[in-house]
């Protein structure tokens, strides 16, 4: 399993990257007064603590010495922002938390599918197959998932992470922990896939 210390950014400086992302993929490389005038700072000493702030974090490299010497870090075309949504259990299903808790940059190659958005797991049903209390799982948003897959499923409104079995017409959600029984889906039931675990992230 590959993981990576996650990148938290404030906001304002999670646009800073985003842009300087752009304009040096494009070629250009953008001076402090550049990025003063692009975000409307009042100096280009905020510039400088953004641009700072996001080389000591990895996600930019800036040559000594140099006006326009910031560039892109090996990889970093790969990163990418994503959301944390809230939590998903693993044992029991929860309710859904839609707030938006915060947002992380991350490797591209820590997943497969690329993921949509992430949720941070809460219980141990999962451990198993190594996703674990806390851990935060990237999914990929689809309403299709095909059997043995693990899945982020809604069961009357509330949200929980199972490998998916159908036999049929029935549906169970499987837990990778014996000490948690799988859960029936009933005929009625409020069901649907939310989407598809594509991997995890672990933060220390």
């Amino acid at each position: 399993m590959y993981t990576m210390d996650p990148v938290e950014l404030p906001p304002q400086r999670a646009a800073v990257l985003a842009w300087l992302r752009q304009v040096l993929a494009s070629g250009q490389s953008p001076s402090l007064a550049d990025i003063a005038e692009a975000f409307g700072f009042s100096s280009r000493n905020a510039a400088r603590k953004h641009v700072q702030a996001l080389v000591d974090a990895g996600l930019l490299e800036q040559a000594p010495g140099r006006k326009r010497g910031l560039r892109l870090p090996g990889g970093a075309a790969e990163l990418l922002p994503l959301a944390v949504l809230g939590r998903v259990a693993a044992g029991q299903p929860i309710g859904a938390d839609i707030g938006l808790d915060q947002q992380l940059w991350l490797d591209r190659r820590m997943f497969s599918p690329r993921p949509d958005y992430l949720l941070k797991v809460q219980g141990d049903s999962m451990i198993d197959d190594g996703i674990l209390d806390g851990d935060l799982v990237g999914v990929h948003r689809t309403a299709s998932a095909r059997d043995g897959q693990t899945v982020v499923a809604r069961i009357d409104g509330e949200l929980t992470i199972k490998r998916l079995q159908r036999t049929g017409d029935s549906v169970h959600l499987l837990p990778r922990n014996a000490a948690h029984a799988p859960i029936v889906v009933e005929a009625g039931q409020d069901f649907a896939v939310e989407g598809v675990y594509c991997g995890l992230v672990r933060q220390g």
